[in-house]
């Protein structure tokens, strides 16, 4: 029942984002995804030959990287995306910068932003928004029916948790500060499903925390995205940090990474995320 009331909240969501935005009047065929989960979604229900562009978050599946890659999706540049001819742009939430929105949208190419709410029913409305918008209802169906059942199980195993880990997620440690996830973020999203308790309290979003507020965070988890490069953080940097090296955490050598898109998108494969994270949390659960 409590599942059956989610995936009504999440078929409201739908449509609700469905009013905010221009219809499609045609099928679409050349169509630019901005955000890892929508181009996961596009391509889940089929429409991977209708993309002709993506964002730079969009590497999953690994094929879809072989498109032209627009830029980052909240440093959007409008005359990349309009240089591959789109008829259509499917974009998360948070895309942007807005100046960049307005060019695109008085382009007169229909721009639709997809519902972004971090929980399970918003990962229902989600894939509802993105079939609606490519004119593949029976396949959003089907999707959605797969997903919840596995948000179901994730939602089930986090309920049963009676002693719940304090999880903080790191997002970057950039002059030596941790910025870490707050409340209503997908990173609190995350680990609420997977049966953890997000250990960043007092802000919303993605934020700097001081070192008094790390150290009263006392996280049992550091958990973090697995990056490369310039933004990777690897163990000895969690170690060799002043504030973090003195968690819980750090000192039991619980920290762990994970495919970003895959834990933070809410998108297909967050049952995946929350069942990975909850085996990170509690390994003798089984």
């Amino acid at each position: 029942m409590r599942m059956m009331n989610t995936l009504r909240v999440g078929l409201l969501l739908a449509a609700s984002a469905a009013l905010i935005t221009p219809a499609v009047a045609e099928q679409p065929k050349r169509i630019v995804t901005l955000g890892g989960s929508v181009t996961e979604i596009a391509v889940a229900l089929g429409a991977g030959d209708q993309l002709v562009a993506r964002d730079s978050t969009s590497t999953y599946p690994a094929a879809i990287t072989a498109l032209p890659d627009v830029g980052y999706i909240r440093g959007l540049s409008p005359e990349g995306v309009l240089s591959v001819a789109p008829d259509l742009i499917l974009a998360e939430s948070d895309a942007g910068p807005p100046a960049a929105v307005d060019v695109l949208t008085a382009a007169g190419v229909p721009f639709l932003r997809m519902p972004g709410d971090p929980t399970p029913a918003g990962v229902v409305a989600k894939i509802n928004a993105v079939a609606a918008a490519l004119g593949r209802d029976a396949e959003g169906a089907a999707l959605a029916d797969k997903v919840t059942v596995g948000l179901a199980e994730a939602e089930t195993r986090a309920a049963a948790v009676t002693e719940k880990k304090r999880v903080l997620f790191v997002l970057s440690l950039q002059g030596g500060r941790v910025m870490a996830g707050g409340a209503h973020s997908s990173a609190e999203g995350i680990i609420a499903l997977a049966g953890g308790v997000n250990a960043a309290t007092g802000f919303e979003g993605y934020k700097q925390m001081t070192d008094e507020a790390v150290l009263a965070a006392a996280p049992d988890l550091i958990l973090m995205m697995d990056r490369e490069g310039d933004l990777a953080i690897g163990n000895p940097e969690v170690l060799a940090h002043p504030t973090l090296s003195q968690t819980p955490a750090a000192q039991s050598g619980a920290i762990v990474r994970m495919d970003g898109m895959m834990l933070l998108g809410f998108g297909p494969r967050t049952p995946d995320a929350a069942k990975a994270l909850y085996d990170a949390l509690y390994p003798k659960a089984g």
